[in-house]
């Protein structure tokens, strides 16, 4: 007999409803803890991954100053490819070292078959490195 819980889960969906409220969760905290608006973009980039990441950054915000502030993590599993791009006020924080490093622990956790973990993960550790904004007292 199927249970509730698999009811509230069509088998075509990708994410659970749990693992969507962990993403969304993970979203909230980053962007509330930096300061940083923090988006994320899960499917398909084409063969310009990069091109298409940054036309989908570009697109994210509503006025430049938004974009200034902004990172976008762009994962396409399908492809194996994970991008990540940020305003010119989020690089200053987030040095390409950085990401890189975020994104090589989100692809350990891909290959081990943790998507939603990785993605948690490297938001994280992306927080961490970007730290608190000037100005924000923590307690």
């Amino acid at each position: 007999m199927p249970t509730r819980a698999d009811q509230s889960e069509a088998p075509d969906r990708i994410f659970s409803y749990q693992e969507l409220l962990r993403l969304d969760e993970a979203l909230t905290m980053s962007s509330r803890e930096t300061g940083l608006r923090f988006t994320l973009y899960i499917g398909d980039l084409g063969a310009q991954s990069r091109s298409r990441a940054e036309e989908l950054f570009d697109r994210s915000a509503h006025s430049a100053a938004e974009l200034a502030d902004s990172v976008l993590l762009a994962i396409s599993p399908g492809q194996r490819v994970v991008e990540v791009v940020t305003g010119s006020g989020a690089a200053r924080r987030l040095p390409d070292r950085a990401c890189a490093l975020a994104v090589l622990s989100m692809t350990n956790a891909f290959a081990a078959g943790d998507l939603v973990g990785g993605i948690v993960n490297g938001l994280r550790q992306l927080s961490d490195q970007a730290g608190h904004p000037r100005g924000l007292r923590t307690h």
